[in-house]
């Protein structure tokens, strides 16, 4: 079992930046492909950004791409989500999610494990 916590969700303009933090604990972090996922009211969750185990590999949703950098420290067991030039249509409640496996198509689609998520919300 991992035990995730977000934090740094907030208000902001847009065109502004925000940045997400992710703080595991309960087992080995290096062991935990990590993931960013976001669900507004009303709709679906979906995979935002994803990094492995070793940090070398990333995902990015389409809508994110150039905008969000996802990035870890295992020493820290954290994982963050910078978002810059926000806009109105990324507000939702952003969730940090983990999974042991190895696969980062794990992470993107089906992680074990689920943070409590933190309310973003971009302004016009």
């Amino acid at each position: 079992q991992v035990h995730l916590v977000e934090s740094g969700g907030g208000l902001v303009q847009a065109g502004g930046s925000l940045r997400l933090s992710c703080a595991a604990s309960g087992r080995t972090f290096g062991d935990y492909a990590m993931g960013w996922f976001r669900q507004a009211p009303g709709k679906d969750r979906d995979i935002v950004a994803a990094i492995s185990r070793s940090g070398d590999n990333t995902y990015y949703a389409d809508s994110v791409k150039g905008r969000f950098t996802v990035a870890r420290d295992n020493a820290k067991n954290t994982v963050y989500l910078q978002m810059n030039s926000l806009k109105p249509e990324d507000t939702a409640v952003y969730y940090c999610a983990a999974d042991q496996r190895p696969q980062l198509t794990i992470v993107v689609t089906t992680p074990d494990y689920w943070g409590q998520g933190t309310q973003v919300t971009v302004s016009s």
